[in-house]
């Protein structure tokens, strides 16, 4: 866990509020779900995951609540909806912190954050779509090119289930050919151990078998339309046979997002998928769903390899310096702020000079100056910094529209 600070904490914001226009131009209204729930939320995600049986934060309260920080946010979406039962087709998009006992990498963290959408009520190929059309704009948004996209398809339990009996038998029949974490992975959930990057595993992960083999008609037909879907918008995406979920909720479609310039061991941005079924383990009656959550700081980090949507620091559009006690830098930075202007101001009473070191350290486009003589007269002295253009002496009272239509501190 670590701290963000400015001027990335000010990237963090506006990736949310991009993330925020692309969805919400598209009917989603945000929520936001505590950071705390009961540990049962979690565990119907699937007690195989490593989610829930390694990495999440629990504990007994002082009322004797066993509870949890949230690890990710579908399941608390989806208690949510189950308590309130809103309307469907529900809609909502969600930005925030969660919480894995992970191994910190790069692009990895133990306090993480994530912005996601889920759709409940709605079992339509064509809403899958529109949930991975939204993720990829977004990317568009942040000015990303270099993010692929992979897609399958679990089908429904029953087929899902004979295909994991197919790769455990597979597996077991592999013995020591495959490493002892994914002999262990194996034990809990044999899907999972086609999520190694251990390059000893690979040779036997390539011959596995395919989910293909398993589906039915209906999850075929359901398939098929996702990606033509993903076809007429020309989105660009390739068929992964082997790509699995990290939990168990999923069904169907099921997606992720990697970024081409991280490393291939921790690359993907985020994912999702379709999760039929979860509501109603979570005390809700049976409601389709889907959606997607993408990682903030990995997809930061494709950005900065990128060399995109980097730290916008706004800079300032005047710096107050006031030798005349600093009763007037509280009134000229009041008055610029009101107008929308951005302006900060020097304090305890130090020199012109220091003063206008601190002026010129702020990145302001003006030093607004008041001095004994200004003070009388009613003026201001303003001071372009990042132009050779000249100071000029000004009334206080046109200091606003002096400063507006001036914003670069030039004459034009």
């Amino acid at each position: 866990m670590r701290d963000i600070l400015p001027p990335e904490s000010g990237r963090w914001r506006r990736f949310t509020r991009v993330f925020a226009e692309v969805v919400e131009a598209a009917g989603y209204g945000e929520i936001i779900t505590p950071l705390l729930e009961d540990i049962g939320v979690f565990t119907r995600i699937g007690d195989a995951t490593d989610v829930v049986s390694k990495e999440m934060y629990d504990f007994v309260d002082k009322g004797e609540r066993h509870i949890s920080l949230r690890p990710e946010m579908t399941a608390s979406v989806c208690r949510s909806f189950a308590q309130h039962r809103p309307t469907v087709p529900w809609k909502v998009y969600y930005a925030g912190s969660n919480f894995r006992y992970e191994k910190p990498q790069r692009g990895r963290y133990r306090q993480f954050d994530q912005v996601g959408i889920e759709v409940l009520g709605v079992d339509d190929a064509q809403l899958d779509v529109e949930v991975i059309a939204l993720a990829w704009d977004f990317y568009r948004r942040l000015g990303l090119r270099q993010v692929d996209l992979i897609v399958n398809s679990l089908g429904e339990p029953d087929e899902r289930a004979a295909y994991v009996e197919a790769l455990r038998t597979y597996f077991v029949a592999a013995g020591d050919a495959l490493t002892e974490q994914s002999r262990a992975t194996l034990d809990r959930n044999p899907l999972r151990v086609l999520d190694s990057k251990r390059e000893p595993d690979q040779a036997v992960i390539a011959g596995a078998p395919t989910i293909g083999d398993f589906r039915g008609a209906e999850s075929s037909a359901h398939f098929d339309t996702v990606v033509d879907g993903l076809r007429t918008l020309d989105i660009p995406f390739a068929v992964e046979p082997k790509l699995v979920r990290g939990l168990d909720y999923y069904r169907r479609t099921i997606f992720e997002f990697q970024g081409g310039t991280l490393d291939s061991a921790q690359n993907a941005l985020g994912g999702g998928g379709r999760y039929d079924g979860l509501v109603e383990a979570l005390g809700g009656p049976a409601t389709p769903g889907v959606g997607f959550a993408l990682g903030l700081d990995r997809t930061l980090l494709a950005c900065d390899d990128e060399g995109v949507f980097g730290a916008d620091e706004r800079p300032l559009d005047a710096f107050v310096v006031d030798v005349v006690g600093g009763g007037e830098a509280t009134v000229l930075t009041a008055t610029l702020r009101n107008a929308g202007l951005t302006a900060d101001r020097g304090y305890d009473n130090r020199s012109m000079k220091a003063q206008m070191k601190l002026a010129n350290r702020s990145g302001a486009a003006f030093a607004v100056i008041v001095g004994d003589d200004e003070l009388t007269a009613g003026h201001v002295v303003v001071k372009p910094l990042r132009t050779t253009a000249d100071q000029v002496t000004i009334d206080r009272d046109d200091l606003v529209d002096h400063l507006t239509s001036h914003p670069t501190g030039t004459d034009s």
